[in-house]
């Protein structure tokens, strides 16, 4: 099954808590895993920032909510337990535990209304109807603007001129660590035309090994005959290593027969991947805001 959202794991978590003992969260965590009969795959799932296992998220945050509602308490550094509410709780019998059966108690509401703006209560309403942890929501709100400003620079380089799609190309390779100099890279990119080869530029600033360019805009979809045409190329030139880079995208066939063969070897890049990459290496963009998203520093309170 697919890992449960932080509402459904509030439940299994109380009742985890219901021996009354302290427990630690990495502890319930695994636990909680057992019981969902999750997968390897599935334990290890990232947020889509790749920085925290969604499963740990999830489970931390059905934590907190239940602590803000008074059902549990910590008891020392990463740990915690549950209180008389929480044993109460469990007697009842409840089908379920969700934000909206937590709203009942008002140490909750006060930690959901209180100190907020507009926004923080737009992400609190959501929180409750999309089942999101709030590191959900604004990452689901960040690859959004991501997948908007990828479009939106795919459209102003179909625009451009094939000279300008050739110095992003430099200055992308360049920032991604190959080409050694800037002046290097600019020389080699869009000189040869030989064969279906646009450059040649170093792998690295010391020059070790060379990697083979082709870098078009295209209209439509690239197919296996124009790579298969680039792989020629490369082996006409004894290359073993090739970067296709194209505005466009490739179809199935290309790539499966990119995956097929040993040497030479070559990475595709189609518009998408192109635009992600202009993007993680601050090519074509700029900043426009800034949030920087904190936690409890454990090392600082050392004492508990």
């Amino acid at each position: 099954m697919a890992v449960p959202d932080f509402q459904s794991v509030m439940l299994p978590l109380l009742k985890i808590l219901g021996d009354g003992e302290e427990h630690r969260l990495h502890e319930v965590i695994l636990t909680l895993a057992d019981q969902f009969d999750l997968t390897d795959e599935e334990r290890r799932e990232l947020l889509p920032s790749g920085r925290q296992a969604k499963l740990t998220n999830r489970v931390g945050w059905a934590r907190t909510y239940m602590k803000k509602a008074g059902l549990l308490e910590s008891t020392g550094r990463g740990k915690f337990r549950i209180n008389d509410r929480g044993l109460a709780i469990l007697k009842e019998n409840p089908l379920e535990i969700n934000v909206k059966f937590l709203e009942q108690f008002p140490e909750f509401l006060e930690f959901r209304d209180g100190s907020t703006s507009d926004a923080n209560s737009d992400l609190k309403d959501e929180a409750a109807d999309n089942i999101k942890t709030p590191e959900e929501i604004l990452e689901a709100g960040y690859q959004n603007l991501r997948g908007d400003l990828a479009q939106d620079l795919l459209d102003r380089i179909m625009g451009c001129s094939p000279e300008f799609f050739e110095k992003l190309v430099v200055d992308l390779l360049v920032a991604m660590g190959y080409g050694g100099s800037r002046k290097d890279a600019g020389e080699a990119v869009g000189r040869s035309g030989d064969g279906g080869i646009d450059g040649i530029i170093k792998e690295d600033k010391l020059g070790l090994d060379a990697v083979y360019i082709q870098a078009k805009r295209w209209e439509g979809t690239v197919g296996r005959p124009a790579v298969q045409a680039f792989a020629g190329s490369l082996m006409g030139n004894r290359a073993g290593k090739g970067v296709f880079i194209t505005t466009s995208q490739f179809t199935r066939e290309a790539s499966d027969y990119v995956k097929g063969i040993q040497q030479p070897k070559i990475v595709l890049i189609g518009g998408e991947e192109l635009a992600q990459f202009m993007i993680d290496h601050d090519i074509g963009v700029a900043d426009v805001a800034t949030y920087r998203v904190k936690r409890v520093d454990l090392d600082y309170f050392g004492e508990e």
